[in-house]
């Protein structure tokens, strides 16, 4: 054989092994979508620690506004939802290692998540603040030095704070808000770095501690998460959270689980 045609025949190989890689490609970009409508099923994470956002029930089952918006998305793909129970701290890993189609986990949007992660338009409002007892002068961040706090490890209240807190505020971090909020409630911190959501439940169920807002950390509406590359999954969310915001089934959602309006949620 000549070398000519050694090189024709090299060069159709080539060819060929590239178009099998993007397609491959193409398949995989529609990989998550493609699987969620054979399967009939999406797997959405979700926290079960966090209420109003999420937490067990009396019957055992998750509920709250992120499950209320899981379910939502998941009756509107015309599937079965599979909730997965994830905390501050693992539910962008669930993401990346595709045991989550979804994240639904009261997630917040920085710059630093949207390397890794694709975020939907906003579906629900939050903020993070801190919170302390009302005989606690606590006026500016200044007045934290030298106190200590409970945070949940990796939450967006954890990064916020670190930003804007003086040197000498002594952290305790732990590892779901379960912990955090049992440990402040029982004395071990003086202040708690949370969102209004979770603050305000805290509130109602234990008034005894007397409680109040202090300073704001982060105005942080909730997104859902999608993995990068997920593009035609992410267009549909984007879909589902606009009709739904349209029809004000959000608007419901909010004034039921947070007992306020939506307000202005960015896209």
């Amino acid at each position: 054989m000549s070398h000519a045609a050694v090189s024709s025949r090299l060069s159709r190989r080539l060819l060929l092994a590239a178009g099998l890689s993007l397609a491959a490609l193409g398949v995989q970009a529609q990989t998550a979508l493609e699987t969620i409508t054979k399967s009939k099923t999406i797997k959405i994470a979700i926290p079960t620690d966090y209420p109003p956002y999420g937490f067990v029930g009396p019957d055992m089952k998750p509920q709250g506004l992120d499950v209320a918006v899981a379910e939502l998305i998941a009756a509107k793909l015309g599937v079965k939802v599979e909730l997965v129970p994830v905390t501050s701290a693992n539910r962008i890993p669930y993401l990346q290692t595709k045991k989550a189609d979804l994240v639904i986990s009261t997630l917040g949007k920085n710059p630093e998540r949207e390397k890794v992660i694709s975020f939907s338009a906003a579906y629900a409002p939050f903020f993070q603040a801190v919170f302390a007892a009302k005989s606690l002068p606590i006026k500016s961040f200044a007045d934290l030095a030298g106190k200590s706090v409970a945070v949940t490890r990796g939450a967006m209240e954890d990064q916020e704070l670190a930003k804007v807190a003086p040197a000498s505020l002594d952290y305790k971090r732990f590892e779901d808000n379960n912990a955090t909020i049992a440990a402040f409630s029982a004395g071990q911190t003086q202040v708690l770095a949370t969102s209004a959501a979770v603050a305000g439940n805290l509130m109602q169920r234990n008034p005894g501690l007397n409680i109040e807002y202090k300073l704001l950390l982060k105005d942080s509406p909730c997104y859902v998460g999608v993995a990068k590359g997920e593009d035609a999954l992410l267009a549909k969310v984007n879909s589902i959270i606009a009709a739904a915001k349209q029809a004000g089934e959000l608007e419901a959602l909010s004034k039921k689980w947070l007992g306020r309006s939506t307000g202005e949620l960015p896209l």
